[in-house]
C-alpha cells in the first residue's frame, strides 16, 4: 500500500490570489489540483445554491450546512481517494474558509462550527494550509473587472472580519498553518508558497503522480 498522501489547502480571502497559486502549487509538485466549493456533481450544484447572486439569499446558518455538504462529497469522492492512493493534493479552499467565512465573517460559533467541520471531513485535516494574505483593499480591487458573487459583494467590514481571521487562525494553528505575503507580482509570491511548503513539508515521492478526475 501506498503512503498516505499530503493534503495542502491554500486560503485567503477574495481577491487574495489564491486560486492562481494552487493551480501553480499544483503543477510544480505534480499534485492533484481541486477546489472547493464545486468539485463534485453535487458541489456545482451547492456552490450555485450559496454564490449565485440572481438567486435569494441563504440564511449564515444554512450556507454553514451546505459549504460542510459540499466539502464532504469533495472529500468522499476527490481528496480521500487521492491521498488513499499515496496523491499529494493542493485544494483551493478547504475548512480554514468555513472558520473565516462563516465564523469570523458571519459571526457563528466557532466552537460549532469546528465541530461541523470535522464531521464533514470525517476528522480530515490538511498537512498544511498557507494563507496568502493581502490587504482587504488591495484585494477589492483586483476583483473590479469580474463579475462578484454573492460573497465577493458583501462589504469592506466583512472582509476585513475573514482577513483577520483567518490571522488568527494561522496564529493559533503551529506548523499547520503558514501565512504567505500575497502582494507583489505573482512570480514572486508563487516562489514564497512554494518555499513554505517545502519547508514545511519536503517534496512529493518520485512516484506521485496525479490521479485523474
Amino acid at each position: 500500500m501506498p503512503a498516505r498522501g499530503r493534503l495542502i489547502a491554500l486560503e485567503g480571502g477574495d481577491g487574495c490570489g489564491k486560486s492562481t497559486h494552487a493551480r501553480l502549487l499544483a503543477d510544480a509538485l505534480g499534485a492533484v489540483p481541486t477546489s472547493e466549493p464545486g468539485a463534485t456533481v453535487l458541489g456545482r450544484a451547492l456552490r450555485g445554491l450559496v454564490l449565485d447572486p440572481s438567486l435569494p439569499p441563504v440564511s449564515p446558518r444554512a450556507e454553514a450546512l451546505l459549504l460542510a455538504a459540499d466539502r464532504a462529497e469533495h472529500v468522499a469522492e476527490v481528496v480521500g481517494p487521492a491521498l488513499e492512493a499515496g496523491q499529494w493534493v493542493v485544494t483551493d479552499r478547504f475548512s480554514g474558509s468555513t472558520l473565516a467565512y462563516q465564523g469570523y465573517g458571519r459571526g457563528l460559533p466557532l466552537v460549532e462550527l469546528r465541530q461541523l467541520v470535522d464531521w464533514a471531513t470525517g476528522g480530515l485535516e490538511a498537512d498544511l494550509t498557507v494563507v496568502i494574505d493581502v490587504p482587504v483593499p488591495e484585494a477589492r480591487a483586483r476583483r473590479t473587472a469580474k463579475e462578484a458573487d454573492r460573497l465577493e459583494r458583501l462589504d469592506a467590514e466583512f472582509h476585513e472580519r475573514v482577513r483577520a481571521g483567518y490571522l488568527t487562525l494561522a496564529a493559533e494553528g503551529g506548523d499547520a498553518w503558514a501565512v504567505v505575503d500575497g502582494t507583489g507580482t505573482v512570480d514572486a509570491v508563487g516562489r514564497r508558497v512554494q518555499a513554505v511548503v517545502a519547508e514545511r513539508l519536503g517534496a512529493p515521492p518520485v512516484s506521485s503522480g496525479r490521479m485523474g478526475r
